[in-house]
C-alpha cells in the first residue's frame, strides 16, 4: 500500500473541514435574518441548527466508525465529505430554515471526519509517532480556524452566500482529491458486526465506557470535553464583558491564540511527548489546562490574559498525547468503532455545553465577574487530570 500521501491528504482534509466550517461562522446570523426577518428567531434558529446538528453526530458516529472498520476508512471519509458540501449548498440555495435543520441534521449523521481521520492515523502510523500526527492534526484543526472566518467575513461582504458556496466548492475538490489520492489504510473486515448492539450509540459508549482502562481513558477525555466547550461557547463573551474589547480585538485575540496553538502542536508536541510519554504527556498537558483557566477567573488585565494564553497554548500537547495513548489501547480491528464512540461522547458535550454555558455565564455577570465561568472550566480539567493521573500506562487491546 502506498502511504505517502495519506498524512498529507488528512491534514489537508481537516484544515478544509474546518476552514468550511469558519468561512460560515461570521455569515450564519446574517444569512438567518435574512431567511427569518426576525434577528430573534436567526438567534433560535443558529442554536437549533447547532443542536441538532450535534445530537445527530452523536447518534451517526458509531455507525460510521464500525462501517470504517468493516468497509474500510477511504469510503466513509469521502461521503461524509460529499454530504457536508450538499449541506453548504443548502444554505446557499433554500430559504426555508426547515429545509435547512433537514439538510444541517443529514450533514451532522454524516460528520463522520474526525472519525475517520483519527482511525486512519492509528492504521498507518507506528505507536511511537502517532502523537506527532495527531499534533500535526490538531495544527491543520487550528489554522483552518484561523483562516476560515477571516475569508468568511471577506466574501460575506460580496453577498451573504458566497461564504456557503466556497465552503461546498471545498468540500467537493477535497473528495475528487481524495478519490484520486487517497489510498486504503486497511482492507474492510466483513466479519465486523454491524447488529442493533454495535451500532446504537447508547450501546457503543457503553461498551467504550466498560472497558478499564479505555474506559478511564474516554471519561478523561469527556471531561476535557466539557472544559474545552465551556471555554469555547463563552470565550467572546468574556472578553467582550471582562477587557470592553470590540469584535476586532476579540477576533484578533481568537485567530492569534489559534495560530500559536497550532504552530505549537505542528513543531513541539512530538519531542515532548517521545520525552515524557503519552501518559505523563497527557497528564502535564492537562495540568497546564487547570492552571490556564483558573487564571482566567482573576485575570482582570490584558497583560494577564496574554500571559495565560502563552500557558495554555502548551496545553495542546495533552490533547494529541491523549488521543495517541486512546490509539494504544485499541486493537486495529477496532479503532473505527472506538473512535466513533469518543466522537459521539464529545458531540454529546458540544450539544449540552453551550447552553448550560449560557446560562451559567449570565449568573456570572449578575456577580461582576465574567471569569466565573472558567471556575467550571478548571474542575472538570482538573477531573480529566486525575483520571488520566490513575490509570494504567500499560495496553489494553482487543478485537470486537
Amino acid at each position: 500500500m502506498h502511504r505517502a500521501p495519506a498524512l498529507p491528504f488528512l491534514l489537508v482534509t481537516v484544515f478544509v473541514d474546518m476552514l468550511g466550517l469558519g468561512l460560515i461562522v461570521p455569515i450564519t446570523p446574517a444569512l438567518l435574518t435574512a431567511v427569518t426577518a426576525d434577528p430573534g428567531t436567526a438567534a433560535l434558529w443558529s442554536g437549533l441548527l447547532g443542536s441538532v446538528f450535534g445530537l445527530l453526530q452523536f447518534v451517526a458516529a458509531p455507525l460510521l466508525g464500525r462501517l470504517s472498520d468493516r468497509y474500510g476508512r477511504r469510503p466513509v471519509l469521502l461521503t461524509s465529505l460529499g454530504c457536508l458540501g450538499v449541506d453548504w449548498l443548502a444554505h446557499a440555495a433554500l430559504p426555508s430554515p426547515w429545509t435547512l435543520l433537514v439538510f444541517h441534521a443529514i450533514a451532522g449523521a454524516c460528520a463522520g471526519t474526525n472519525t475517520v481521520v483519527n482511525a486512519y492515523i492509528a492504521d498507518v502510523t507506528p505507536p511511537d509517532g502517532r502523537a506527532k500526527a495527531y499534533g500535526l492534526i490538531g495544527a491543520a484543526f487550528g489554522l483552518g480556524f484561523v483562516a476560515g472566518p477571516t475569508i468568511g467575513g471577506l466574501l460575506g461582504t460580496v453577498d451573504v452566500r458566497l461564504p456557503f458556496l466556497a465552503a461546498a466548492a471545498l468540500s467537493f475538490a477535497n473528495v475528487a482529491y481524495g478519490w484520486f489520492v487517497l489510498p486504503e489504510s486497511r482492507a474492510g473486515d466483513r466479519s465486523t458486526p454491524l447488529t442493533l448492539r454495535t451500532t446504537n450509540p447508547i450501546s457503543a459508549v457503553l461498551d467504550v465506557l466498560r472497558r478499564p482502562v479505555l474506559g478511564r481513558l474516554a471519561h478523561a477525555r469527556l471531561w476535557s470535553d466539557v472544559a474545552r466547550m465551556i471555554h469555547q461557547s463563552s470565550w467572546a463573551f468574556f472578553l467582550t464583558y471582562r477587557f470592553g474589547w470590540g469584535t476586532a480585538q476579540v477576533g484578533a485575540v481568537i485567530a492569534g491564540s489559534a495560530l500559536a496553538g497550532a504552530l505549537f502542536q505542528a513543531r513541539a508536541v512530538d519531542p515532548i511527548v517521545r520525552r515524557l510519554g503519552d501518559k505523563r504527556a497527557a497528564v502535564a498537558g492537562g495540568l497546564v489546562g487547570v492552571v490556564s483557566f483558573a487564571g482566567m477567573v482573576v485575570a482582570s488585565a490584558p497583560w494577564m490574559l496574554f500571559v495565560l494564553l502563552t500557558i495554555g497554548v502548551l496545553g495542546a500537547v495533552g490533547a494529541a498525547a491523549g488521543q495517541a495513548w486512546i490509539s494504544r489501547a485499541v486493537g486495529d480491528a477496532e479503532q473505527g468503532a472506538v473512535q466513533g464512540a469518543l466522537t459521539g461522547i464529545g458531540a454529546l458535550a458540544e450539544t449540552a455545553v453551550p447552553v448550560a454555558g449560557g446560562v451559567v455565564f449570565g449568573w456570572s455577570l449578575s456577580y461582576g465577574n465574567p471569569g466565573l465561568i472558567f471556575v467550571g472550566a478548571a474542575g472538570c480539567a482538573a477531573l480529566s487530570v486525575l483520571i488520566l493521573a490513575v490509570t494504567p500506562q500499560h495496553t489494553e487491546l482487543r478485537s470486537s
